[in-house]
């Protein structure tokens, strides 16, 4: 422990024992956060982690039914349908604050370019309905993909915060909270000491000065 270089007074104990009662309610509230934030992280991790496990196997079940459009069709005609999509997808960013961090939330917002079109997903070329049923398979996927891109994000933020909170409540409880009542400790001592040798100084002051007296009233 590093002991104060300092001379040990009341007015520096004073200071130490507010500096301690400060430490340990620190000490309390970012232990709750991290613990919050640990909480809320799970759950999120969760969502995402069933999330993902949904939309993996949704994209898969897509791409082999795209794939089998692109054998029967040719990859020309389904690569020329798709370059003239109809929608147009905007997402709005909102920000939620979460024990101090601000999770992004990611609100997809579909617009459709011509409204008297006969399908929005893709242009009005010759097409099947493997075709069909394997763009409204990718098309019903985006809204989860961009709840995964959320999710995602939000892990990042809160693993940041919950490692920089567990850094704070790891200096307070190791390093500070210790170190202040070492300081405290060595200050109370050092002031016992000085009060115990000015009571010793004080006894011999007295004792001269009864004996002084007395061997002048002898005199």
């Amino acid at each position: 422990m590093n002991v104060l270089k300092v001379n040990p007074t009341r007015i520096e104990l004073q200071i130490l024992k507010e500096k301690l009662l400060f430490a340990k309610k620190g000490h309390k509230l970012l232990k709750d956060k991290r613990d919050g934030l640990v909480k809320k992280f799970m759950e999120i991790y969760y969502e995402f982690k069933n999330l993902r496990r949904i939309v993996d196997n949704k994209v898969l079940d897509a791409r082999k039914k795209i794939e089998t459009v692109k054998a029967n069709l040719g990859e020309i005609i389904v690569e020329s349908a798709l370059m003239f999509s109809n929608q147009e997808i905007n997402v709005e960013v909102k920000t939620e604050n979460i024990l101090g961090v601000k999770i992004m939330k990611y609100i997809p917002n579909v617009k459709i370019k011509d409204k008297n079109a006969v399908c929005s997903f893709y242009g009005p070329i010759f097409t099947s309905l493997d075709f069909d049923e394997s763009v409204l398979m990718f098309n019903s996927l985006y809204q989860e993909m961009i709840r995964l891109a959320a999710f995602e994000n939000s892990i990042r933020l809160m693993s940041k915060e919950i490692e920089k909170t567990r850094r704070r409540v790891n200096a307070l409880e190791h390093v500070v909270i210790p170190e202040t009542l070492e300081n405290i400790k060595f200050i109370s001592m050092k002031l016992d000491e000085n009060e115990r040798s000015t009571q010793v100084r004080l006894i011999k002051i007295k004792d001269m000065i009864i004996k002084k007296f007395y061997n002048r009233k002898k005199i």
